[in-house]
């Protein structure tokens, strides 16, 4: 699938590399390379990761599994606005295995863009980036959108960037930098979460404003956590408990999903794709196994008619948009 007008080309479906960063969990460097391997094999060219991923570790297993490889092969997205340094004071505690003694630091200034990028060729041994995201615009927002922008722009018309993005995990605050940026300015929006079988909230005002602003969404974070799947209190989703409102959505989902025999998941990674903004899905991944089943969702065969029946009961909008 086309990337916009970056010239890019991207698989519909791509690798999210913060869990082979040790979000949540170690994993050992072999079954992270080996994963990346897995992807390759299915046909997924498309990789993203950032250099808060295990401060700096994510980025170095991507470049162990794909520096070897065709660099025209495959599109490698990372991020800027944290640099990872000695005693970096913005920790976050969901890294299960970062290097000792350094952190990362929040920063969005013209100068430490230009170091991060610098400093994640080097950490990954790849010469060139294909798309370059703003992250988590919204914590230093003025910054973000002056400053940060500025370097994005000029290493895209120097040529070691193709695409200009920003990755979020709100549809408002992606909205709301499109607007104050003008148009022609960003090429992508890596959004999480916020254009899904749960969370169409995107798609009131984001998602149109990208399509008339030729903007293209990477959509991530599909699954929610897997809460679509196992809602239980305790399950790794994020939720301590599920609630009322989202727990009635789900069985909701679940009993079109049973009515259609689709499973649930493959239902949730094939949604966001339908909508004309969205080449591809990202999604992550601890194991080989874990990346070849949801590739399998993505084939899986799903009949118009439960596409229908989601809009019927309210589960889903736009229905127009559904391919």
């Amino acid at each position: 699938m086309e990337l916009g007008r970056t010239g890019l080309t991207v698989s519909r479906l791509g690798l999210g590399l913060a869990s082979l960063g040790g979000m949540f969990a170690a994993v050992p460097e072999q079954q992270a390379i080996a994963t990346i391997d897995r992807a390759w094999e299915l046909g997924i060219r498309l990789f993203d990761t950032a250099p808060v991923y295990g401060y700096g570790l994510s980025e170095r297993r991507a470049g162990l599994a794909l520096r070897g490889r065709p660099r025209s092969a495959f599109i490698l997205c990372t991020k800027v606005g944290r640099l990872i340094e000695p005693g970096g004071p913005d920790i976050q505690p969901i890294w299960a295995e970062p290097p000792r003694g350094v952190g990362p630091r929040l920063d969005y200034s013209y100068a430490a863009v230009m170091r991060s990028f610098e400093e994640s060729l080097a950490r990954m041994g790849i010469d060139r980036i294909d798309v370059l995201h703003i992250h988590d615009p919204e914590l230093d927002f003025t910054k973000a959108s002056t400053s940060a922008l500025k370097a994005l722009t000029e290493l895209r018309g120097r040529g070691t960037i193709g695409a200009v993005s920003l990755g979020v995990n709100h549809a408002d605050v992606a909205a709301r930098f499109l607007r104050s940026v003008g148009p022609a300015t960003l090429d992508c929006i890596l959004l999480a979460g916020r254009y899904t079988l749960l969370d169409q909230s995107a798609g009131d005002d984001l998602l149109p404003l990208c399509r008339d602003l030729g903007v293209v969404v990477l959509a991530a974070g599909v699954f929610q956590g897997g809460v679509l799947a196992d809602s239980s209190k305790g399950a790794p989703h994020g939720y301590g408990v599920v609630p009322p409102a989202l727990a009635t959505r789900i069985e909701g989902l679940r009993g079109i999903c049973r009515r259609y025999a689709v499973p649930p998941l493959a239902a949730a990674a094939q949604f966001p794709l339908a909508h004309p903004v969205v080449p591809a899905v990202v999604v992550g991944a601890r194991t080989p196994a874990e990346i070849a089943e949801v590739a399998a969702m993505l084939d899986q065969e799903i009949p118009g008619e439960f596409w229908w029946a989601l809009e019927r009961e309210g589960l889903i909008t736009a229905r127009a948009e559904i391919g």
